[in-house]
């Protein structure tokens, strides 16, 4: 005999769906329901946790698809959507962005990393196993939606209705079609006042060469249409080609920490079966581990006896780091080695900026905040660095300037940790010229990171500045002045297409420090917001830079350094005096602000001393009495301008070297 043990309507739900064996959606799984069940055990001779079978899904019967399109196209909506049409969330108001677990992606109504549900619907009869994974819309994180497509078969490429095609749509697209990847095109917003879908239809067709009756119209907010995309994801995707009777062969493409059971690390399996007690190795680290759980994503983690090839889902095998779950790698079972996967490129960061406490006595609470935090976003570098000024902290690599926001805010919502955050700066290399020095350096192209670092001229036969291929969408009444904004920049056209009859695509190479800081809000405001923006890494060229001192009457201030082009040195110079003139303190002496190239001065700013009236005392007599006096204040300056030290306050270098919000 059972005894129900619970609260509320959603036990008895439960119990009566496993008892009758009813289809009303997935099985459900005791102790680890949906949000709107509470928790539920049964107890009899011995407490009862049901597990779901994965071996009643047949390869044929599953369908791996990613959503991706531009930001705030609506893929987290979709999404939502086709949970509740399965039946894995319940239908309530509620349900907005389900997926997005991270505070900071609620907060700015962003994706920021790519999340995985396993729905189960029925067709025509059959039971099908879908594996959504929903992916962000940023140029900075398209590497987690690369990563994505190599767990799918198939995309569904949503586009908005009103906005139609934009920069990452086209990005998006290619990576796809590079996988050789089913694309069935979304229509999504056909109920918003401006929607013209006719038109999106006609853009797509030309850009992407899909046909327009392939395109499927829907509203993701009302749900309208939603049900003839789940209808294309089974008829248009095809199932995965693997081998079950195969070893285990598993592809780790995501992972994340948990601080109790270790790394989760999100697996797509390509042949073979994996289940609890198998003991599997890495093909990177050559360890091998015990599986303690496999599950799959529903939206929450829901337990599983095992997975079979075809299907992706979550593992536990006691990894106490990120690094031993290595993204791209290969699990097989112990003494049955196979063929590791391609796997994927690493992660290359494309920003960095120097992050510093506070406050010295927070460094070690810091430190921990970002180890955590690194665990579960491996795409962060981190190298230890030390300020005179600002004390010890580091130096973080970023994939672009949104992550690196994100990353800041991420640490102060989730590890309550305040931080200066420095002006980011973008990788360059240079070419050194003399054996001596390759000796030195073990290698004849260095990359600088650290500005302060810049090795001289003398040292070095030419630089090298990272470039990236920029496409960007707009409306053609921008088209010129965009362009200005483009040569401004140091960029170099490449490509023009006219899209449709008012919409045009441009293709520039941008130096990469030209765009990292503001060149998108640059954009945004010349073209009214309507102007969109992506890039692609495209190596490295060379360029004529040069390292640009910051003096304070003489003294050289390290944490001043930039690199900058020679032809934009004066104008960054003369920026840079400015700010510190508005942030330092009046001494009594006069203060030189100077910007320089070696020995020679570009910019210059002054902070006037304060003046004391010696006159005041002189209300009559002799004029030479009064020149003496205003003779020996003079004196005094000097003498005190020699040998006082310009102390910069925190706080003038943090508004110096803080990126600029008003940008």
């Amino acid at each position: 005999m059972w005894t129900l043990v619970g609260r509320g309507w959603g036990c008895a739900r439960t119990l009566a769906r496993w008892a009758t064996g009813a289809a009303l959606g997935p099985a459900p799984t005791f102790g680890a329901a949906p949000e709107s069940w509470p928790t539920c055990r049964l107890y009899g001779s011995a407490e009862f946790k049901e597990k779901l079978d994965m071996s009643r899904f047949p390869v044929e019967n599953i369908r791996n698809f990613s959503i991706v399109a531009h930001v705030d196209h609506g893929k987290s909506t979709l999404a939502d959507r086709l949970l509740e049409l399965t039946g894995t969330i319940d239908k309530t108001k509620n349900n907005k962005q389900v997926l997005d677990k991270l505070q900071v992606e609620r907060e700015r109504g962003i994706t920021v990393k790519a999340q995985t549900a396993s729905l189960f619907h029925n067709c025509e009869g059959r039971q099908y196993l879908l594996n959504l994974i929903d992916t962000p819309g940023h140029v900075d994180f398209s590497y987690e939606v690369s990563r994505s497509l190599s767990a799918c078969q198939g995309v569904l490429l949503v586009v908005d209705a009103n906005e139609g095609i934009q920069a990452q749509t086209v990005a998006n697209f290619f990576l796809a079609f590079e996988a050789q990847l089913s694309v069935i095109p979304v229509i999504n917003k056909i109920d918003l006042k401006n929607a013209d879908p006719e038109r999106v239809e006609n853009q797509i067709e030309k850009v992407f060469d899909i046909p327009s009756d392939e395109c499927i119209k829907i509203s993701a907010k009302l749900g309208t249409n939603v049900e003839r995309v789940l209808q294309a994801v089974i008829e248009r995707i095809p199932p995965p080609k693997v081998h079950r009777k195969n070893p285990l062969r598993a592809l780790v493409f995501d992972s994340t920490f948990d601080q109790y059971r270790g790394v989760i690390a999100n697996v797509a399996l390509f042949d073979g079966v994996v289940s609890k007690g198998d003991k599997i190795v890495s093909a990177h680290t050559q360890k091998t581990y015990e599986v303690n759980e496999v599950g799959v994503l529903n939206p929450n983690e829901q337990p599983t006896h095992k997975l079979y090839a075809g299907q992706v889902g979550y593992l536990i095998a006691g990894m106490k780091n990120v690094t031993e779950a290595q993204i791209g790698d290969t699990l097989y079972l112990h003494k049955q080695p196979v063929e590791p996967l391609p796997g994927f490129k690493s992660a290359k960061p494309m920003v960095f900026a120097g992050m510093y406490p506070v406050d010295q006595s927070e460094y070690n609470n810091l430190k921990s905040a970002i180890e955590k935090l690194t665990l579960n976003d491996s795409s962060v570098t981190v190298h230890r660095d030390s300020s005179l000024a600002l004390g010890a902290g580091w130096r973080l690599g970023f994939l672009g300037l949104l992550h690196m926001e994100v990353f800041n805010q991420r640490l102060e919502l989730e590890y309550n940790a305040s931080v200066i955050l420095t002006t980011p700066t973008v990788p360059y290399k240079a070419v050194l010229s003399s054996s001596k020095l390759i000796k030195e350096y073990r290698e004849k192209e260095i990359t600088i990171i650290n500005p302060a670092q810049f090795p001289d001229k003398s040292k070095v036969t030419e630089y090298l500045e990272p470039v990236v291929l920029g496409t960007i969408i707009t409306p053609d009444e921008y088209t010129g002045k965009i362009m200005m904004l483009c040569e401004a920049r140091r960029a170099v056209q490449k490509n023009m297409i006219f899209i449709d009859q008012n919409r045009v695509m441009l293709k520039y190479l941008f130096p990469l420090n030209e765009i990292v800081v503001d060149f998108y809000d640059s954009l945004k405001s010349l073209s009214s917001g309507y102007a969109s923006f992506d890039y692609e890494d495209a190596g490295y060229q060379t360029a004529e830079l040069v390292k640009m001192d910051i003096l304070l009457n003489g003294n050289n201030v390290e944490e001043l350094v930039t690199v900058v082009h020679k032809d934009k040195a004066h104008s960054i110079g003369k920026a840079i005096c400015e700010r510190l003139k508005d942030s330092l303190p009046r001494q009594l002496f006069e203060i030189a602000i100077q910007a320089a190239i070696g020995s020679k001065i570009i910019a210059r700013e002054t902070v006037k001393a304060y003046r004391k009236n010696v006159l005041a005392k002189c209300y009559g007599g002799d004029i030479t009495r009064k020149m003496k006096l205003l003779k020996r204040q003079a004196e005094g300056k000097k003498k005190l301008r020699k040998i006082g030290n310009v102390e910069v306050p925190k706080d003038a270098f943090i508004k110096v070297l803080k990126t600029q919000s008003s940008k």
